[in-house]
């Protein structure tokens, strides 16, 4: 079932059990995953999209894997809040992906997790060519710290 807001998933979440947070992209997706007690988000992986099954396939092979409980969407709004063509590209992805899992799902305003991310790697000192390759796991990575520490909140 697919959650607006992070209440109704967070009472459908079982008491223990990682998370996953996606970052999706026009050419990839950013994985990131919790540890079974939710407190810490750590980027994993890049999925390579090619079309939406294979996507999914790999997406799904990784929730059975690491035995996740749930996943986080970041949804990228605008600026202002309105939603422009990726938020509806990214609720389209949530309702297709729903239909392949039973586990819930809920969205997280992603903003400025990206631009979180590129700080992040910068003041690593990550080299340019590094930080394409990693972007998007750590934006994941921003995304579902974020759900998780309000989730901390409700509970």
């Amino acid at each position: 079932m697919i959650h607006e807001d992070l209440a109704p998933f967070h009472a459908e979440l079982p008491a223990f059990g990682a998370l996953a947070g996606l970052d999706l992209g026009t050419k990839t997706i950013g994985v990131a995953i919790s540890d079974n007690m939710r407190q810490v988000a750590s980027p994993l992986t890049v999925i390579r999209r090619k079309k939406f099954t294979l996507d999914a396939a790999e997406l799904l092979k990784i929730v059975a894997e690491r035995d996740i409980a749930g996943i986080v969407l970041g949804l990228p709004r605008n600026m202002d809040g309105s939603e422009g063509p990726r938020a509806q590209s990214t609720r389209a992805f949530a309702r297709n992906l729903s239909g392949l899992t039973q586990l819930p799902i809920s969205y997280w305003d992603e903003r400025l997790s990206t631009v979180a991310a590129e700080r992040a790697l910068l003041e690593a000192d990550t080299s340019r060519r590094k930080r394409a390759e990693v972007i998007d796991q750590v934006a994941a990575g921003y995304i579902l710290q974020g759900a998780l520490d309000r989730l901390r909140h409700l509970g």
